[in-house]
């Protein structure tokens, strides 16, 4: 090795120092297929099949609500400044008594655009009865990103069924349907100026995909799409082209084949600085509320689309995009805690050492405290809380971090019972080693077991 090329390899390290650790010791996390609590509504997030808009320094995360079952109930809308800590702002569409937005009505895939030359934010959605049969779009408006919206009609876009769907605004202001029509295949329709309607067929795909979404990358555009599987996931998959019209390249999958996208259905794509990232829903067909978000770092070069990486946490530096692998962790068991007013250490074949934090809550008050939790640095940090919920709804419980303001926390119900899943939390931990957690029950409900703390190490 040259003195040129060892001072090169030297410079490139130095270089990875300089940014690694700043992403690697980011303290809050995106965490794939966790509980995911709004702090003003202590739920969790409902904003399925959604899409995320920037819009004056904010993000707007958009969705449909299943808190209550399948049925049409509202499209929700959060916001964030960091993609991480989400609070909930307004429902736009709300059920009415009658109609396309009535009771026991369908209405899925929100997808909005921001119309320069009307100055209104139109939505569209696909809407339909509860056997499906009807397959049309329906479309809504509003002067704000996140306010009410009006409701104007459903129809099928130039004639054609409609069910998954999306939309894409190309760089030259045009936007686009994104729809699966079953009769025919997967369908690109140009929308007219205003963005109200679909005005001219652009592409036909031959084959029948669904839950479509677009984007565009140096003059290469890229549509996700998912195999037809019910609720069930696939291994999903993308192709290119330099032109809507095509020709477009084979289909391929983007993800590690075999991981059924680990477990999710593409949503949206959303662009950060030069990098992307997927949001796919992992959906829990008998229980819709207790569906996840699935997102991950989607590295799009040329023409390729890859997502090798099923990251357990993980971090984004919103200004710059940067993505990359979240920090190591410290774990704290849950039976090692304090336990007090009822709570005690529960054997739970499925967790670490195979006991856990139990009957925490109740009517005899049960508290967790772990004690001696250090961090290096004073800093707001993601805790990943993985527990255990056997009930087919949530738990809740109260967390206090030394001894601060309390806020709740979601624990949805576990998919087969018995493995832990995560819940995650955002709180200030103090440097040093004295920091303390409390969990406790709200309103003599009973907390998920718990089976450890992982804090990150930062």
């Amino acid at each position: 090795m040259g003195p040129r090329s060892l001072c090169g390899r030297l410079l490139s390290l130095a270089l990875a120092c300089l940014v690694a650790p700043k992403l690697a010791k980011a303290s809050l996390q995106i965490v794939p297929g966790a509980t995911w609590t709004a702090p003003n509504t202590g739920l969790h997030i409902q904003a399925h099949g959604g899409q995320i808009t920037y819009s004056n320094g904010l993000y707007y995360w958009i969705g449909e609500n299943h808190q209550n079952g399948s049925a049409f109930q509202a499209i929700p809308c959060y916001s964030s400044s960091d993609l991480v800590q989400w609070t909930f702002v307004n429902n736009l569409l709300t059920v009415q008594g009658s109609g396309d937005l009535g009771p026991n009505r369908v209405v899925e895939r929100p997808k909005i655009l921001y119309n320069a030359a009307t100055s209104k934010w139109v939505m569209w959605m696909h809407i339909d009865n509860s056997s499906y049969g009807e397959a049309k779009v329906g479309v809504a408006t509003s002067s704000s990103i996140c306010g009410a919206y009006t409701y104007i009609s459903s129809w099928q876009p130039l004639g054609f069924q409609s069910r998954d769907m999306s939309l894409f605004e190309d760089t030259n202001g045009i936007a686009y349907l994104l729809t699966e029509d079953r009769a025919n295949g997967l369908r690109i329709d140009a929308l007219s100026s205003d963005y109200l309607n679909a005005t001219t067929a652009t592409y036909l795909y031959a084959q029948d995909y669904e839950a479509p979404a677009m984007i565009k990358s140096n003059g290469v555009y890229f549509m996700f799409a998912s195999h037809e599987s019910g609720w069930a996931s696939n291994d999903n998959i993308y192709c290119t082209a330099t032109s809507l019209t095509g020709p477009w390249s084979a289909w391929q999958t983007f993800a590690p084949a075999g991981t059924n996208t680990y477990n999710s259905q593409t949503a949206f794509v959303l662009q950060v600085g030069n990098n992307f990232m997927y949001m796919g829903d992992r959906w829990v067909s008998t229980n819709l509320m207790a569906s996840t978000y699935i997102w991950l770092p989607l590295t799009i070069s040329g023409t390729t689309a890859s997502m090798p990486t099923n990251y357990v946490n993980w971090v984004i530096n919103v200004s710059t995009g940067v993505m990359g692998g979240g920090p190591g962790e410290t774990t704290y068991e849950g039976e090692s805690a304090a336990l007090s007013g009822g709570a005690v250490a529960v054997t739970c074949s499925g967790c670490s050492g195979g006991m856990a934090a139990g009957y925490l809550g109740g009517s005899a008050g049960g508290v967790a405290t772990f004690s001696g939790i250090s961090s290096t640095v004073s800093t707001k940090t993601t805790i990943r809380i993985k527990y255990e919920n056997g009930d087919s709804i949530a738990r809740f419980g109260s967390v206090s971090v030394n001894g601060g303001a309390a806020q709740q926390v979601a624990f949805l119900p576990l998919a087969d019972g018995n493995t832990p899943e995560s819940s995650v939390v955002h709180v200030q931990l103090n440097s040093g080693a004295a920091n303390t957690f409390k969990l406790s029950g709200i309103n003599g409900g009973y907390v998920a077991d718990v089976d450890r703390l992982m804090v990150p190490i930062s």
